[in-house]
């Protein structure tokens, strides 16, 4: 017990600032953070200046923990890809120990600052989130079946209904869209890195779809989760949540994204099942069709959220005459 003590205060006296902000995964962080101030921004009930922040800040800071918990759990594997070799734990900068202290007070603070900050029910959610990301993806399914992706992917879906419920108390049909564009986008989104890094995950082994089911089986399920993408995107219209703006940029960025997915079914993206670099977009001439897919995907989701933010931030919601009755707020 004293040596693995010693170790870890070793581990946490080479530490830097940088090295515990890397365990938040501040990429993934930023993204979930926006997608949540849409959530909060688009919902029909204002919300004080103020609260609003902390709440957005209390999502911030459990999505952070997330992120911290999920490196601590997966230390092993990340020490096997090239791609995550370098993280914080398996590179010996921060030992397990600190990292899963520092996971668990940020989760709890978070769940705290938005129970005081907006309500009950956005707090458990927040919870809720942390708690499947944890326990349900990273340690239940991410190791055991190809579905992982499918089923973890709520997770990542979950901070714009955590934004619309701490500002309503509330769920409603609008806040199930929002969750479920970010849901349906999750499986071709990971897929399609899945495909020019299956070597990776399959020397892990992480049973990652084209690692189990090969990379044909997983081109034709891109495609089908695209087209089921689009057509979900598209229904905040008929909600009447999104205006033109958001049905322009959801047309048009669905159809780009169904025709990159088309794209990658007819390539042969992770035939080879070889990883040839640890850089995120380095790939084979082969796997090019699913990395411009993935790096299109994060634009995807920006765009698309990034259009209500407009339309419900600055005033620019138009309405069109697609709305049904009885749909949406």
């Amino acid at each position: 017990m004293s040596d693995i003590s010693h170790t870890d205060s070793i581990a946490v006296s080479l530490a830097e600032p940088r090295d515990f902000i890397a365990l938040m995964k501040p990429r993934v962080m930023s993204l979930v953070v926006f997608t949540a101030l849409v959530g909060l921004v688009a919902a029909p009930v204002a919300m004080n200046p103020v609260l609003a922040l902390v709440s957005v800040f209390a999502i911030a800071l459990g999505a952070g923990a997330a992120g911290v918990l999920n490196m601590w759990y997966d230390a092993d594997i990340d020490a096997q890809m090239r791609r995550t070799r370098l993280r914080p734990i398996p590179a010996g900068r921060v030992a397990p120990g600190p990292a899963l202290g520092f996971g668990l007070v940020m989760a709890t603070i978070a769940v705290v600052i938005m129970g005081a900050a907006a309500n009950y029910l956005a707090a458990g959610l927040l919870a809720f989130t942390i708690f499947f990301y944890m326990v349900i993806y990273t340690m239940g399914l991410k190791r055991r079946t190809a579905h992982n992706i499918v089923i973890g992917g709520a997770a990542g879906a979950f901070p714009p209904m955590i934004g619309w419920i701490a500002a309503t108390g509330s769920v409603d049909l609008d806040a199930v869209l929002l969750f479920a564009i970010i849901f349906l986008w999750t499986p071709p989104h990971f897929w399609a890195l899945a495909l020019y890094k299956a070597g990776d995950y399959e020397k892990a082994g992480v049973p990652m779809l084209p690692v189990v089911r090969g990379a044909q089986v997983t081109r034709i399920q891109i495609v089908l989760y695209s087209v089921l993408l689009g057509a979900v995107t598209l229904m905040p219209v008929l909600t009447g949540l999104g205006g033109w703006l958001y049905a322009t940029v959801g047309a048009l960025s669905s159809v780009a994204f169904i025709l990159l997915a088309v794209r990658v079914a007819f390539s042969r993206a992770g035939d080879s099942g070889e990883t040839i670099a640890a850089a995120l977009y380095d790939v084979r001439k082969g796997d090019k069709a699913a990395r411009d897919l993935f790096g299109f995907s994060i634009l995807y989701l920006f765009a698309v959220f990034a259009a209500l933010l407009a339309e419900h931030g600055l005033g620019l919601h138009l309405a069109t005459p697609f709305k049904l009755a009885g749909l949406g707020s």
